[in-house]
């Protein structure tokens, strides 16, 4: 019930701050080109509710700045999603105001955090939503480090090079699309079940 109140109250707030333009789970942040198509699908994978969980994670073990929880963050995903200050910075407001952490003295300018014993308390009750949202951070990492492997960068090239070069021709028949588009829906499948 405790549980259940907190996270009502929450969500609540965060409506609010989404209202009046404080983001706090989607990344509404633009970018160009289709590094930022990617940046911004990824940024979706973790709601804001995850951002929260992840913040009352890293703040039980320490204090920190939110530069360092967006550090901490890209560790986990090693640089495959990176949370934008216009993310954090909004649900750190939020927890505050929420009483699950507080700022503390600080030896730079910058403001730090720690986790309440309210925090701390949310954070127990919520170790099975975080260790999915963990998991989830974990295989970003795996995909990023599979996804840099000479032979996989060679091979995804080499595709998208003569894909681009079929699909650039004007006088393309339609049984020509329909065999490219059959053998990519085969490779679809073939690669799952691998």
């Amino acid at each position: 019930m405790r549980n259940h109140h907190l996270h009502s109250r929450l969500c609540a707030k965060h409506e609010r701050h989404e209202r009046h333009g404080l983001h706090g789970g989607h990344g509404h942040h633009e970018h160009s080109g289709m590094e930022g198509k990617t940046r911004m699908r990824r940024e979706r994978l973790f709601d804001a509710n995850d951002i929260r969980l992840l913040i009352l994670h890293f703040l039980s073990g320490s204090t920190a700045h939110g530069y360092e929880l967006i550090k901490s963050i890209e560790a986990i995903a090693k640089g495959e999603y990176v949370p934008s200050p216009g993310i954090i910075y909004p649900n750190l407001s939020l927890l505050e105001e929420m009483g699950l952490i507080t700022p503390v003295e600080s030896d730079s300018s910058k403001k730090a955090w720690m986790l309440t014993e309210e925090g701390h308390a949310e954070l127990v009750l919520q170790q099975d939503p975080l260790a999915h949202i963990i998991a989830k951070l974990e295989s970003l990492g795996v995909l990023g480090d599979n996804r840099r492997l000479p032979e996989i960068q060679r091979a995804i090239h080499n595709f998208k090079m003569a894909l681009n070069t079929k699909l650039g021709q004007s006088d393309l028949p339609k049984e020509t699309l329909y065999k490219i588009i059959d053998t990519l829906d085969q490779a679809a499948k073939d690669i799952e079940r691998s």
